[in-house]
């Protein structure tokens, strides 16, 4: 199976589950336009793995794709073995970079409260965009290096 995006979510707020926009403009060094974790940092953009949230699903939750704040939802790659610096081309045009894996929570966020636990700070990742553009669901997924 080749590596795809199977959701593309955004948020007004930090800290909250995230609704499906099906494309969007990524932005070179700020993320996805509209959502509230872009900007000039290292975490423009938060991916994490439909194989992750059904980790969550077996522990018998009901989560969907964007409820851990994820911005970018896949399928067929393995994200937390990425190391940091790997560059990944999504789609025809957009190039983002590694630049964390996982992440501390220091408190429990609304995501933890509204589904029991967070995936995230062990198997997500997070990425700064090099080459903006288009995302949507769909797009193929290419480590590049």
């Amino acid at each position: 199976m080749k590596a795809k995006v199977i959701s593309v979510n955004i948020s007004d707020n930090k800290g909250e589950k995230k609704h499906n926009v099906e494309k969007c403009m990524l932005l070179k060094e700020h993320g996805l336009a509209d959502d509230a974790h872009a900007g000039k940092w290292h975490r423009q953009v938060s991916l994490l793995a439909e194989e992750s949230i059904d980790k969550i699903r077996k522990a018998g939750l009901d989560v969907n794709a964007g409820d851990f704040a994820e911005n970018i939802t896949t399928v067929g790659i393995d994200l937390p073995s990425l190391p940091i610096g790997t560059t990944l081309k999504i789609g025809t045009d957009v190039v983002m970079r590694v630049t964390q894996i996982g992440k501390v929570c220091h408190n429990r966020c609304a995501i933890f409260y509204a589904v029991g636990d967070c995936v995230m700070p062990r198997e997500g990742i997070f990425a700064e965009v090099l080459t903006g553009g288009e995302v949507q669901v769909g797009d193929e997924i290419e480590v590049v290096q």
